[in-house]
């Protein structure tokens, strides 16, 4: 599992930690993102997230290796 935090003042850093207590409480294994100063949304870190996300299922649904820090951009 993914967690993604936004640093933002919509949201207190608290809730995020309160998430994570709960899985760490629950014994779940999760890997946290952070986003500093970004709103809701991941404004200049999306093609980071994209391939976050895309790594993440290749890993654990496909059971493969995805290729490290391959850079993703604009066309």
């Amino acid at each position: 599992m993914i967690v993604h935090g936004m640093m933002d003042d919509n949201v207190p850093p608290y809730n995020t930690l309160l998430v994570v207590e709960a899985l760490q409480k629950e014994n779940k294994d999760f890997d946290l993102v952070l986003f500093p100063n970004s709103r809701h949304g991941y404004g200049p870190y999306t093609y980071y997230m994209t391939r976050r996300r895309w790594d993440y299922f290749v890993k654990h649904l496909l059971g493969a290796e995805p290729p490290k820090e391959y850079l993703l951009g604009p066309k």
